[in-house]
């Protein structure tokens, strides 16, 4: 529930679609349902300011719904509020499986670079985990996951929006939306934990264990009189 910004950030997240898909389908006026969605979502952001809250969930929700917006407005077709999505599923699928190709699981690298930040001595850091067997092909099955939920987005909703199914279409989307995307973080977290943490540990020993080599060397080290 933290990762996905808790009860309010689902509400957030979910109601500008909700919004739009019906507005449109009830009201088949796409100037309206357009504003009305945006003002959902920029109001959400307001909210947040006035109460001082962090706004970085609320502002990438408030770009991300104002590019489908956009789409849809200019193309003059409500279909086109999804494009986008459709545009970002297609790159994640792509970019995924270039990294399992290359053997370093777009995932892994995703979830290592936000335990171990680091910009240089690539080489090294991708060995620390790379050689740890278990930890490697945790990190394989899990991006191989997200692959799935990518493309199975495009399998469902595609022929929905070629056959101008505007409502199944925006259902789709919300189901398959934040509650398929946490259901997708649940289930990389059961595949990735044992093996992380198995890989903390190891991490923790050898640390001790330099750090008991050098007390050694200082402890031997001549001292001056």
């Amino acid at each position: 529930m933290e990762a996905i910004g808790g009860v309010r950030g689902v509400v957030e997240s979910l109601l500008p679609g909700l919004v739009f898909v019906i507005g449109f389908v009830v009201t088949r006026n796409l100037g309206l349902t357009v504003a009305v969605s945006a003002t959902l979502a920029v109001l959400a952001l307001v909210v947040r300011l006035l109460q001082r809250q962090a706004i970085m969930g609320a502002l990438s929700g408030v770009a991300a719904v104002a590019i489908c917006l956009v789409w849809a407005w200019f193309s003059k077709d409500a279909r086109n509020y999804y494009l986008p999505g459709f545009l970002t599923n297609a790159f994640w699928i792509a970019a995924l499986l270039i990294s399992v190709v290359v053997r370093v699981p777009g995932i892994g690298a995703l979830v290592e670079f936000v335990r171990n930040p680091t910009l240089s001595d690539l080489s090294s850091w991708l060995r620390s985990w790379r050689e740890d067997k278990p930890l490697y092909h945790a990190y394989l099955k899990v991006t191989l996951l997200w692959v799935a939920v990518f493309a199975l987005r495009l399998l469902i909703q595609l022929p929905l929006y070629f056959s101008d199914q505007i409502g199944y279409l925006g259902t789709a989307r919300l189901v398959m939306g934040v509650p398929f995307f946490a259901l997708a973080i649940w289930l990389s977290w059961l595949c990735i934990a044992a093996p992380l943490h198995a890989h903390r540990r190891d991490e923790d020993r050898i640390e001790i264990l330099k750090t008991d080599n050098n007390d050694l060397r200082a402890d031997d080290a001549p001292v001056d009189d």
